[in-house]
């Protein structure tokens, strides 16, 4: 018999309510059968009996905000097959008695706060094939009586407090697929006995305290598809030849430990959607085997490696990639990468995907590209190459999908080939193209003489403007200057309509040039106010050191006098179409925007942005040279673009701070509050110099008021009530009812929140608990107690991927 399906909202049970349950369930089971359908229990929710003896064979009652100890009761369930209580809040030990059922085949106890060691009594499950413990506060030792649960294939301990070694009873379980015991205490060496477990796919031992080598027969076993041992103390080498021994592998994560050698031969690189920073080494090229590198959507960027230097340029990826000969498919999109396009990489004649977009690629498209005759799908899109579209990309013969849109390419389009084909062929935000295919819809290609025409009259004029008026700073001697008079004549006056915000100490203007066409925000300094050229300065020196995907980019600095005589001094900044998170938060009154579409984020909207945040505030933390500090993070400081990333902005008031072994403190003293009321770290109001956690507290606010759509200035927030304490008390059995009802609009034409699939509901009230715990752990008012924000993109980027696998069940 099923029982009926409510709203989770509606089942958060009391844990006086969880005992009756087990108490009445235990009651009818030992009382006759006359008395049940009097009792029927089997109708309660999270209750499932099997039809012939009436028995409770499922109980599920997880994310329920339960709490208190696991009653004893349990035991008494002697039919049990199913026990599902994660996502809860119970506490204390897990009772011996559940040694009782000796039916059970799942027991999910995960994302609790249960203490003690782990019973021992758990080993006389003998039918148990899933083991969840993960999340807990668990102390003590993994209990070599587990060994003897040779039908388990799933076994996760993780983000516990376990201590001692592995014991090699382990090696008896011979049904084991998965083990995760990351985020412990665990200490010793990997017992040799792992290497007799056939069925295993995946060992995750992160983060512990192992030590020793890796058993050399784990590498016989050939149903690995993943081993992740970063952050522990093993040492020696790896097997060469360990992607023939292990053709499945596709996860090898050894970082932070003692390995030496050379990189072992993989046939398969797969370590995409992960946080991985730093160059791709020089080292690749050893991978000669190698046919799938995949490291799209991390943080990978940096300088070439020394042994390169010879390229005279940035650049990650390295030349020794021409000895991948068996390469068949590369990807590092989205990413921070930084250098042309090696020469070498032609050498790779068997790739046919090259996917390369969303990074900070330039130069032309060399012509060694035109080896690659077998290529299927080429993506240059969100880059900065620029040059001519070559000819040769007209005779790839099996070239079915080529994106060059937004770089800076210039000249005639193709018509040949993959250019004939528009649901193929992708160049729109290349200002300068023109010609090809009339559907393409460029402007007309003019002769050469009118072309040279035309450049000698525009030289003229440029000088003679020149002439007339100083010429603008720019940040760096490769972006281009922009003249008062230029900025003047984008912004058709720096007119109120053109006017898109207004901050601390200055005024934006949308601005549009007219000599090639490009949409630009100008950020006009009002230097009568305290602050202004101080704030000048310092966006200026912030953005001569830092580059970053998620980060504002200027496009230069302009220092000059105005008509009138006055000094004058501008930002120019990429334009951001879709305006700021504030806009998108708190639109106004008026139910559209101008484009006529309502401005409403998802949830996995808010998410995606919540992380470009974090990996911004991530870059200027911990990888710039000289850590940066914000000041003044807030959602008018976020700026969105055509593909609602998150992009940080307004450095006005940054600081670069010079750190020691012992302590961080600012360059430079500031006067008054650091940044703005209700984002400002409460210790700034003392006199504390700024610091990394201080940016930390207000993405911690940011991040609460993104998900509840209140801001923390909101009327609402007075006696001693803040966002921070307004969540906190919600949390955990009013988490939705906390969040912007705006996400449980979502799809109500096609289904309301009642009738999704009950797990995808459930899960997605877990996720949101999570991120204000987040922001709970961001916005705690001592400093030292804060999460770090590196921390924080690593559960953001978890709750993302969540979300990705339930966006199936409904």
């Amino acid at each position: 018999m099923r029982h009926s399906r409510l709203n989770c909202a509606q089942l958060r049970c009391s844990w006086l309510l969880f005992t009756a349950i087990l108490v009445l369930c235990f009651s009818a089971v030992i009382s006759a059968t006359n008395d049940i359908d009097s009792t029927d229990f089997c109708r309660w929710y999270g209750v499932t009996c099997n039809r012939q003896h009436h028995r409770v064979t499922v109980l599920d009652l997880h994310s329920q905000g339960l709490s208190g100890s696991i009653s004893p009761h349990i035991g008494n369930l002697s039919f049990l097959r199913k026990l599902w209580l994660q996502n809860n809040s119970f506490s204390l030990e897990i009772p011996t008695q559940i040694g009782q059922l000796h039916h059970l085949q799942m027991l999910y106890l995960s994302n609790n706060s249960l203490t003690g060691e782990i019973s021992k009594n758990i080993s006389a499950c003998l039918n148990l094939v899933f083991l969840h413990l993960e999340y807990n506060q668990l102390v003590g030792g993994i209990p070599a009586e587990l060994g003897s649960l040779s039908n388990l294939q799933f076994v996760n301990f993780a983000a516990n407090q376990l201590t001692g070694s592995i014991p090699s009873s382990i090696g008896n379980l011979s049904s084991l697929e998965a083990i995760y015991c990351y985020q412990n205490g665990l200490s010793g060496i990997i017992p040799q006995s792992l290497g007799h477990l056939n069925k295993l796919k995946v060992l995750t031992l992160a983060s512990n305290g192992l030590s020793g080598t890796i058993p050399p027969t784990i590498f016989n076993l050939s149903s690995l598809t993943e081993i992740d041992i970063r952050e522990n103390q093993i040492r020696g080498n790896l097997p060469e030849d360990i992607g023939f021994t292990l053709p499945n592998l596709q996860v090898l994560i050894i970082a932070s430990n003692q390995f030496a050698g050379s990189i072992p031969l993989l046939q398969g690189l797969r370590m995409d959607d992960n946080l991985i920073s730093g160059p791709i080494p020089s080292d690749l090229g050893k991978l000669s085997h190698l046919a799938k590198l995949i490291l799209s959507n991390n943080n990978l960027s940096g300088i070439i490696p020394p042994s390169l230097q010879n390229l005279q340029m940035f650049g990650v990826l390295p030349m020794e990639i021409r000895n991948l000969k068996h390469l068949d498919t590369l990807d590092v999109s989205r990413n921070i990468l930084d250098s042309e396009i090696p020469s070498s990489l032609g050498n790779c004649d068997g790739l046919t995907v090259l996917r390369l977009q969303d990074n900070l690629f330039h130069g032309p498209i060399p012509q060694s590209i035109s080896s690659l005759r077998s290529i299927k799908e080429l993506d240059l899109s969100v880059n900065n190459f620029y040059g001519e579209i070559p000819q040769f990309l007209e005779k790839f013969q099996f070239l079915e999908k080529l994106n060059l849109s937004y770089n800076h390419f210039e000249g005639m389009l193709p018509t040949e080939g993959v250019f004939g084909n528009v649901s193929a062929t992708f160049v729109a935000g290349n200002e300068k193209l023109c010609g090809g295919m009339p559907v393409f819809e460029l402007p007309k290609c003019v002769s050469q003489n009118s072309k040279s025409r035309g450049r000698v009259h525009k030289l003229k004029l440029t000088i003679a403007i020149r002439r007339n008026e100083p010429i603008s700073s720019s940040l760096n001697d490769s972006l281009f200057n922009l003249s008062y008079g230029t900025l003047l004549k984008a912004t058709d006056g720096f007119s109120s309509t053109n006017l898109i915000g207004v901050g601390s100490f200055g005024s934006v203007y949308k601005g549009l040039l007219q000599e090639n066409g490009n949409v630009i925000a100008v950020k006009v300094l009002n230097l009568t106010r305290h602050g202004a050229l101080k704030s000048f300065k310092a966006e200026c020196e912030a953005f001569k050191s830092i580059k970053h995907r998620n980060l504002l980019k200027v496009l230069t600095a302009c220092s000059s006098v105005d008509y009138k005589g006055d000094e004058f001094k501008a930002l120019v900044y990429e334009f951001m179409i879709n305006g700021s998170l504030e806009e998108w938060l708190h639109p106004n009154p008026a139910p559209n925007d101008a484009d006529g579409h309502s401005k409403k984020l998802s949830l996995l909207q808010r998410i995606n942005i919540s992380i470009d945040v974090a990996f911004a505030l991530d870059y200027l933390h911990n990888q710039c040279e000289s850590p940066i500090i914000h000041c003044d993070l807030k959602p008018s400081n976020v700026l969105l673009d055509a593909d609602m990333v998150g992009h940080v902005g307004d450095f006005g008031l940054t600081k670069i701070v010079l750190e020691s072994m012992s302590d961080t403190r600012a360059s430079m003293s500031s006067i008054g509050l650091k940044g703005t009321i209700g984002y400002t770290a409460p210790e700034y109001a003392n006199g504390s110099p700024v610091s990394r956690e201080g940016d930390v507290y207000s993405y911690g606010i940011l991040l609460l008021e993104m998900f509840t759509g209140l801001s923390p200035t909101s009327d609402m927030f007075r006696d001693n009530l803040s966002l921070h304490n307004y969540v906190d008390k919600a949390l955990p059995l009013q988490a939705k009812e906390i969040t912007d009802p705006v996400l449980f609009h979502e799809g109500e034409s096609r289904k309301s929140s009642q009738d999704l699939p009950r797990e995808r509901n459930c899960i997605l009230q877990e996720c949101l608990e999570t991120v204000y715990h987040i922001g709970l752990a961001c916005s705690v008012e001592e400093p030292r107690r804060r999460m770090s924000i590196d921390k924080v993109a690593t559960q953001l980027h978890s709750i993302k991927k969540k979300l990705f696998a339930v966006s199936s069940l409904g």
